[in-house]
């Protein structure tokens, strides 16, 4: 048996803990290389003592410090700081498996560090495909990087798919794919109620459990937005034959149609731990420590359209993709701020999709040749979402 040696990027976030609970069932099957995290030097430090990884990374370099004097007496652990050990601990020879469960647009460059170095990439970072798409996966083939992808949906897709046809859905005779959405905590909400829902009430999902900005994204159906493109980049297809279904028991995580009416399906418990096991693992199946299914108790399944009017973020999200270039970036980056306003306070719920879209209407859609083009957009989005936010707050 190989033993796998891991980077987690993220650990302390929900991706990061739920990678480190399989890891810690599986000693005989992986090693901890190293842990990364942003802020939380505590949390970090509470980890580094029971994995012992070569290396600690703090993106944020004021919390490296902190980590370094809270491990030292750890004199195994290195600790370092920024962006730059962040990249390193993702490329390292030391290293053939990383998570990449950084939340949003700061996890593209050590998710792509580990993509040119040729790795195992067990991808959560969802928004690091969206904003460089083709960039992204032209990378992946010219270092021959193992991409596996991680969200639920897209773990799903990818246990449904032949694995020589990922790529190439149409050569396994696939029409089209059945994209899940749990439709969040305010499906039945109207579009009057949506105005008054608060920061707290949109992060307590009905069956996840997530981080803040995730959860929030799963509200208003933007997670759902960033996944059909992600779908479309995994898997080569287009929005045209990728179709959202709100499944609101979050059972069967996404579907596969065939060309001979077949539909594979795969089901599992609303718990990140399934995807991990498999991506660590694959082609082999492990334990998780996840609790079997009881199809009985859950008695039946239900679906339903998207409401596109009152949740019109996965609408922008299609648009985004399909005007192409650096539209996606933007579309993200629009997001991560609208999302961070509300959060804080200072952006009704339902003005996220109000500020995304205008801030694409006015930002320039550029063709996406390089990744300093797509960091340059980002950053450009990023200022005139906050403007949007002003105007509209005046």
């Amino acid at each position: 048996m190989v033993t796998r040696s891991i980077s987690v990027l993220g650990a302390t976030g929900s991706i990061g803990l739920s990678t480190l609970d399989v890891v810690r069932r599986h000693p005989d099957r992986f090693s901890v290389y190293a842990l990364t995290a942003s802020t939380r030097a505590e949390e970090l430090a509470v980890l580094c003592r029971e994995f012992r990884p070569k290396v600690a990374v703090m993106a944020d370099p004021e919390a490296a410090d902190v980590l370094s004097k809270l491990l030292a007496d750890l004199p195994e652990t290195r600790v370092l700081g920024g962006l730059e050990g962040l990249c390193e601990v993702a490329s390292t020879p030391d290293v053939d498996t990383v998570m990449a469960a950084i939340v949003g647009a700061a996890g593209l460059s050590p998710t792509l560090s580990a993509v040119r170095a040729g790795k195992r990439v067990l991808l959560a970072n969802k928004e690091a495909l969206v904003m460089s798409g083709k960039l992204f996966m032209d990378a992946v083939a010219e270092a021959g990087a193992e991409l596996l992808p991680i969200d639920s949906e897209h773990n799903a897709i990818f246990q449904c798919m032949p694995a020589d046809k990922v790529r190439d859905p149409a050569g396994a005779g696939i029409t089209r794919i059945l994209l899940t959405a749990s439709g969040g905590p305010f499906r039945e909400h109207s579009a009057e109620d949506l105005r008054s829902v608060t920061p707290a009430q949109a992060c307590a999902h009905p069956n996840w459990s997530m981080g803040q900005k995730i959860s929030v994204d799963s509200a208003t159906l933007m997670n759902k937005g960033l996944e059909l493109i992600e779908a479309c980049w995994l898997f080569n297809t287009t929005p045209q034959k990728v179709e959202v279904h709100v499944h609101p028991e979050s059972i069967i995580h996404s579907m596969v149609e065939y060309a001979d009416g077949s539909v594979l399906a795969q089901l599992g418990s609303p718990d990140m731990r399934t995807p991990i096991a498999n991506g660590l693992a694959w082609p082999e199946r492990i334990d998780a420590g996840v609790a079997p299914l009881d199809l009985f108790a859950i008695g039946r399944f239900h679906f339903e359209r998207p409401d596109l009017g009152r949740f019109p973020c996965l609408r922008l999200a299609a648009e985004a993709f399909e005007a192409g270039g650096t539209a996606p970036a933007v579309l993200n980056a629009a997001n991560e701020v609208a999302v961070a306003a509300f959060l804080e306070g200072s952006l009704c719920f339902s003005d996220i999709p109000v500020i995304i879209e205008r801030t694409l209407v006015a930002t320039a859609v550029e063709p996406a040749n390089s990744f300093d083009i797509i960091f340059a957009k980002d950053k450009e989005a990023r200022a005139r979402a906050r403007e949007q936010i002003g105007l509209l707050t005046v």
